[in-house]
């Protein structure tokens, strides 16, 4: 039975020990590599998920051997995600902050080469969001879920004019 015992707790303990791996892996690559995957990310997380796979279970290819892999890792998925919410500073190192990547129509190339962005990928974003050029970006920030936001002077002046109507509107009544 101390056999069993051992054997559990080993994978208990290579599981969280590969999860906090990744995690930090990913971290450090970059906020891109989360919502932007590309044939090549998508094959990597694939091969990856595959390589850790013995370094979690071992030898031990049984249901509870996986069963045990998979609470630990919901678990430290848990501690870790109630560490973030109680202790702001600490979600903030795990999980970034958004970065401005363009303000009032112009680039922030520093911030651009700390988000390991190209021109042509912000003008891809930029471009899914319906605006033609950066001149008409009002703002372009890259969030922490590796999502771009953009806010164009169409959107701003849309958002005007809605507030001019209204306040005609409340005139004549």
């Amino acid at each position: 039975m101390e056999i069993f015992k051992s054997e559990y707790l080993n994978i208990v303990f290579s599981s969280v020990a590969v999860y906090l791996f990744i995690v930090l892996g990913i971290r450090m690559f970059g906020k891109k590599e989360l919502s932007q995957l590309s044939i090549i990310d998508l094959v990597f997380i694939l091969l990856i998920s595959n390589a850790v796979q013995n370094a979690m279970v071992g030898t031990n290819t049984s249901l509870p051997g996986g069963l045990v892999a998979a609470g630990s890792l919901f678990f430290v998925n848990f501690l870790l995600k109630q560490a973030s919410y109680f202790f702001p500073k600490f979600g903030k190192v795990l999980e970034g902050s958004p970065i401005l990547l363009v303000y009032q129509g112009r680039v922030n190339q520093a911030n651009l080469r700390k988000a390991r962005f190209t021109m042509d990928e912000l003008m891809e974003a930029i471009r899914e969001h319906g605006v033609n050029s950066v001149d008409q970006v009002d703002l372009a920030v890259l969030e922490v879920d590796g999502n771009i936001s953009v806010i164009s002077n169409e959107f701003r002046n849309k958002t005007v004019s809605k507030r001019k109507a209204h306040k005609a509107i409340r005139k004549n009544q």
